[in-house]
């Protein structure tokens, strides 16, 4: 049997574990994400922008985006259909001519390869959806990406 000072020298030789981001079902505390988002240390790219990726399969992501007041990401757009829903805050989602304002508890679904930006108006958490349809799944996979690859340079942790 191992000492307790040996069972924590082992326990701290060990590396963190992973979060798990993909499985037969996944429960998470929105409240507490959004939290470790506004105050883990910096991992730096761009100061007022944060995100995590929540899940990661094969034919879907679920990233939670924390943008500081008056920030903006700049045009971009994913190759699957997306859904931005605001968890906190408010944001506009600023589309070819048209601007859609999405306060907490809004929702907005997008075709695949729609150009947007989006811009945070207050402190602002929301929720992106990214999906391929099934042939995609099927056949050739779609991108294999994180949260770092979609937003790049803007996948920080607030500084």
């Amino acid at each position: 049997m191992k000492s307790p000072a040996e069972m924590t020298v082992e326990s701290q030789a060990r590396p963190p574990r992973l979060p798990v981001m993909a499985g037969p079902e996944l429960e998470f505390d929105l409240s507490k994400e959004i939290e470790q988002l506004r105050t883990k240390e910096s991992r730096g790219r761009v100061p007022g922008r944060s995100s995590v990726t929540l899940v990661r399969q094969r034919d879907l992501r679920v990233i939670l985006v924390l943008l500081k007041a008056n920030q903006r990401m700049g045009e971009h757009r994913a190759e699957g259909r997306i859904s931005i829903q605001t968890i906190a805050g408010r944001i506009c989602v600023h589309l070819q001519g048209r601007t859609i304002d999405l306060a907490a508890g809004r929702l907005l679904a997008l075709q695949c390869g729609q150009h947007h930006d989006v811009e945070s108006l207050e402190e602002s958490a929301f929720l992106l959806t990214i999906t391929w349809p099934a042939e995609s799944a099927a056949g050739s996979a779609p991108p294999d990406f994180s949260a770092r690859e979609i937003f790049p340079g803007r996948n920080s942790r607030f500084r």
